[in-house]
């Protein structure tokens, strides 16, 4: 039924009859209230009628956004496994799935950002000597803000937000970056990077010094102080910013992130390199994708990058390393002894739990390219005669000591 509105109705009224409202009859009246009532009530209905409409498609549209939200997070959860487990594997997936910019600054937001991220994940791909990789590194150490931080404070966030490597050249590109960030935060508190650089690895070596049980003689305030001498271009820090630090060192060491396990100091100042190989079995000739550290003139193999305990550990002394080819795996190496019937002294946990010495004549590994393998032999067969962390530290701290030349 159509209704007319009161106004309408009582202009009409007057058009066809000359009446005006004082001219109605009861009747009249009455049936103009109904008309009134019909016409809020119908307006009523109307709104209701929208609100439902509205909330019909308030639901559709849930619906989609779900199936899609779904969607992109069982995408994005598959892209961080993949991180985990490949990093460089995973940013591939997140940004050909269009679930990642491809760009620099993206990339490093995401890892700074770490949700669901393996740690020792983010360090690795933090680590890759790329021109790209390298970009992200720098956008990452971007991410964090450093500005009226003492250095022992943004040395604790800056290692809290992922695992370093234990490759030298890898840990210099970091350390540098950090340096550059920190005095481009604080400036005038260093004459240049370089002393940022060297004063931020005393630190950490105090840190391990002190808080290391295997280290009998602890440093004291003087001797920190002497390792520290002249790194300032040539002139000494001031004695109470290195109080600062050894006090803040003293009375607080690194934390490490949870999801690594393997201590910090020693992974971070003890190991060549780091990374996965697919290694094959001594009885049994099958291949295991294995967790490496190259340190300590050791190998030692985990089962995942975040395990606490190794699988195995191989010793390199009296070792030999030479290339082969094998039938099922590509870019292979194998430690040997001279004695090619001499079984290789290591040892290993078995399915109980067990330590036992391994029965191998020989340890069989596969990289993941031609250039890993290359890296990680020339590694091998370095680990027992440099340790090239260490070169690396003295090359910048003897850049650190020199006068600057305006």
């Amino acid at each position: 039924m159509f209704y007319f509105d009161s106004e309408t109705t009582m202009a009409i009224m007057r058009q066809k009859c000359g009446k005006t409202r004082a001219d109605l009859t009861q009747e009249e009246l009455k049936l103009l209230n109904e008309i009134r009532r019909a016409k809020q009530q119908l307006l009523l209905e109307i709104k209701e009628l929208e609100n439902e409409m509205a909330n019909v498609n308030a639901d559709l549209e849930a619906m989609d956004y779900d199936e899609k939200s779904d969607c992109t997070m069982k995408q994005m959860n598959i892209g961080r496994s993949k991180f985990n487990m490949d990093p460089k594997k995973g940013i591939e997936y997140l940004i050909e799935n269009e679930l990642l910019e491809d760009t620099p600054e993206k990339v490093a937001a995401f890892l700074f950002k770490g949700e669901s991220l393996n740690k020792t994940a983010i360090g690795d791909y933090l680590g890759i000597g790329k021109d790209f990789n390298i970009k992200v590194l720098e956008a990452f150490v971007q991410e964090h803000e450093f500005k009226d931080m003492i250095l022992v404070t943004a040395l604790r966030q800056f290692l809290w937000s992922f695992r370093l490597p234990g490759e030298a050249q890898k840990i210099d590109r970091m350390m540098e970056c950090f340096a550059n960030r920190y005095c481009e935060s604080n400036s005038g508190v260093f004459e240049s990077p370089d002393t940022c650089y060297v004063l931020s690895f005393s630190v950490i070596m105090l840190n391990t010094s002190l808080h290391n049980p295997n280290v009998k003689e602890k440093p004291d305030l003087e001797r920190f102080y002497a390792m520290n001498k002249g790194i300032n271009e040539g002139g000494d820090l001031p004695k109470e910013l290195l109080k600062s630090l050894y006090d803040s060192i003293k009375s607080e060491p690194f934390k490490i992130p949870e999801d690594d396990g393997n201590d910090l100091t020693h992974t971070f100042f003890n190991p060549d390199k780091e990374g996965w190989l697919w290694k094959q079995g001594g009885r049994i000739k099958s291949w295991k994708r294995r967790w490496f550290i190259l340190t300590d003139n050791c190998l030692y193999y985990f089962e995942f990058t975040q395990d606490r305990e190794p699988r195995g550990i191989i010793p390199l002394e009296n070792l030999q390393l030479k290339n082969v080819d094998d039938s099922k795996k590509d870019h292979c190496f194998e430690l040997y002894t001279a004695d090619s019937k001499e079984v290789i002294k290591a040892a290993k946990v078995d399915a109980d739990g067990r330590v036992v010495e391994g029965r191998h004549l020989t340890y069989r590994m596969s990289a993941g390219s031609a250039e890993e393998k290359e890296e990680w032999m020339k590694a091998i067969r370095a680990s027992i005669s440099r340790d090239p962390f260490y070169e690396m530290l003295a090359s910048r701290k003897k850049k650190a000591t020199m006068p600057h030349e305006n």
